[in-house]
Order: C-alpha cells, then sequence, then structure tokens
C-alpha cells in the first residue's frame, strides 16, 4: 500500500525530484535536522534514532506521491511529526512527559554556548540557565513546545512551522508568542 505524504494547501516550492530518488543525498543533506528535531520532542535517543530512520524511509516510499507544494526539509518535519505523534499514541504517554531534561548533554551543550574560552563558573551559569530553559519549555502546552522547537532550534520560518504542522500562520505566532512569554517569565523568575 503506497501512502501519501503531501503537503496541502501550501505554497509550491519546486525541488529536484532526482532528489527524493537519491537516499544517500537526503540522508546526508536533511537527517541531522530532522534528528535534532527528534531528539528534542522526544528526549530519548535510541527512539529518536528509530524514528528517523523510519522518516526517512516514508519518505523514500512515498517519494512518487511527493508533489513540490513544500520544501523537501518541511516534507520530510511533517513525516517526522506524524511519527512523533504516533509514537506518543502507541506509548499511551502526553507529548515530553516521559522524557527526562537530562536525557540531553546539558554540559556538552552549556559548554558550546558558554564557548570555548569561557571559565568554568561561566559554563556552570550557561549549565544552569539551559536547564531552566528546558524546565519551562517542558511545561508548555504540546503545541507551544513544537513551535518552539521548531523555530528555534530548527530555526524554521514562521511560514515553514505552519506548513510543517498544518497550523495557521496566525496559530503559530500565538503559539510562539505564547511560549516566549513562558520562558522569558521563567527566567526571570529564576534570577537568570
Amino acid at each position: 500500500m503506497e501512502e501519501t505524504l503531501s503537503c496541502e494547501d501550501l505554497p509550491v516550492t519546486i525541488s529536484a525530484p532526482s532528489e527524493l530518488d537519491d537516499m544517500e543525498h537526503l540522508i546526508r543533506v536533511y537527517r541531522a535536522r530532522v534528528f535534532r528535531y527528534v531528539l528534542l520532542s522526544i528526549r530519548d535517543n535510541d527512539v529518536a534514532e528509530s524514528i528517523t530512520q523510519d522518516c526517512f524511509l516514508r519518505a523514500y516510499r512515498a517519494r512518487g506521491s511527493y508533489r513540490a507544494e513544500c520544501r523537501v526539509s518541511t516534507w520530510l518535519i511533517k513525516i517526522a511529526t506524524n511519527l512523533i505523534r504516533d509514537h506518543v499514541r502507541r506509548r499511551g504517554f502526553q507529548f515530553w512527559k516521559a522524557a527526562s531534561v537530562f536525557s540531553i548533554d546539558l554540559p556538552g551543550i552549556a559548554d558550546r554556548l558558554a564557548g570555548s574560552q569561557a571559565s568554568p563558573e561561566a559554563r556552570l551559569v550557561a549549565q544552569d540557565k539551559l536547564r531552566c530553559v528546558w524546565q519551562i519549555v517542558d511545561s508548555l502546552s504540546k503545541h507551544q513546545k513544537k513551535v518552539f522547537l521548531l523555530r528555534f532550534i530548527e530555526e524554521m520560518e514562521i511560514t515553514e512551522i505552519a506548513e510543517s504542522t498544518g497550523m495557521k500562520i496566525n496559530t503559530v505566532k500565538s503559539h510562539l508568542h505564547r511560549a516566549l512569554s513562558a520562558v522569558r517569565a521563567g527566567m526571570s523568575k529564576a534570577g537568570l
């Protein structure tokens, strides 16, 4: 059974059809982005790896139904989003709730944010700030988390987020505004 995966009612962006036929190219170009999004959504490295592989497998199998109504990267994020949703449903737990804040390497990320020349104290402060941000993000609604990740981790534009999530642009803006307000308030409350 061939699965139809498309980005309905979206502006047309033409992508070379041969790009979808070359699995190695797809993985080389888009894997890091898809994996990062899935990992930050699920917070489990093994599950993220599995979902990422499944995403590319589904994209390859459905390449004949791709109608170039959105960018390939947006199409892949949409597939990944659906796989994440399916995973969460199958497991019977709420989006992001089952994963620990510490399943991602906070010291490593904080070191990169603080910079290689930063003092140990600066690295600890960066680590505390990062931990605080993730705790706040974990408390956001499902849609706010998704929009926050896509905007600030994947650096997607508002229109791309709308395309990949199926939300209207104003809805994306609203969720993003609420997420940012919550993060700012939480950071202020924590004195950071």
